[in-house]
């Protein structure tokens, strides 16, 4: 099939190992703000991009597509109530679970500061330029792993689908790009393994926005593979973590 062969060649010996854990169960870490709050189940790759973008009390953040929520779970958590976090996503659906993962499973004072909205990712840049200290952008991507276990999608699959998307990654992240405050930090991140949606974005936004850098990240999972540009959590070597990339970006 189209999918095991594009892989095939990305990863190439590598793929057979990867491909076996990919099928396998994740690693879940278990998130609980509470003994009376709901405890939320987050893959731990997420959890380590979330912290990677490095949140302090009272800065202003932008979750650019949060739902269904956890890493906006994460980011409150830093957050501890002071300050602002800006929790978006476009589809009505996905928002409602959004709210009720932040409704259940967040303390009142932490809740607070939380304001879940519906607009459209790349319009971000134009109507809220350098406003955020901070942004994740967790873009819509290929979600192979998904993938793998619904036939119906794996039919589905194509080279051409992952070219779409990384073109509608790279607008999300110049709209991000553009609505970030100068030393401000962007994560983008991905939980896609073609190379096309991860590095590929990331050196498209470098000469685009110039103002952008990469920033090394120093203390990475056991097991995660370094990027030109980033890190790729993968499950064949990192404990059944992931698939998981993200990159670090500060505006100049």
């Amino acid at each position: 099939m189209e999918f095991f062969d594009y892989f095939e060649q990305v990863y190439g010996e590598r793929w057979p190992a990867l491909l076996e854990a990919l099928k396998g169960e994740g690693n879940a870490v278990r998130l609980q703000f509470g003994e009376s709050l709901e405890p939320y189940f987050l893959d731990e790759a997420s959890v380590f991009a979330a912290k990677m973008l490095s949140v302090e009390p009272g800065m202003d953040v932008l979750d650019m597509c949060a739902a269904p929520g956890g890493k906006t779970l994460v980011i409150a958590s830093m957050l501890q109530g002071q300050g602002t976090l800006q929790s978006n996503d476009r589809s009505p659906d996905r928002r409602l679970r959004l709210q009720h993962v932040i409704e259940n499973s967040l303390p009142p004072q932490w809740r607070s500061v939380i304001n879940v909205t519906g607009y459209d990712g790349v319009k971000f840049g134009l109507h809220r330029k350098e406003s955020y200290d901070r942004i994740l952008l967790d873009a819509p991507c290929s979600s192979d792993r998904h993938v793998l276990q619904s036939p119906t999608h794996l039919a589905e699959w194509s080279a051409k689908r992952v070219k779409r998307l990384s073109v509608e990654q790279g607008s999300l992240l110049a709209s991000a790009a553009d609505a970030l405050r100068p030393g401000g930090e962007i994560v983008y991140g991905t939980c896609a393994l073609a190379p096309l949606e991860n590095d590929a974005v990331v050196a498209k936004i470098l000469k685009k926005r110039p103002f952008l850098e990469a920033v090394r990240v120093e203390e990475i999972p056991e097991g995660a593979d370094r990027t030109e540009y980033g890190v790729h959590i993968l499950p064949d070597r990192a404990r059944g973590c992931g698939p998981i990339y993200c990159a670090r970006l500060r505006k100049h």
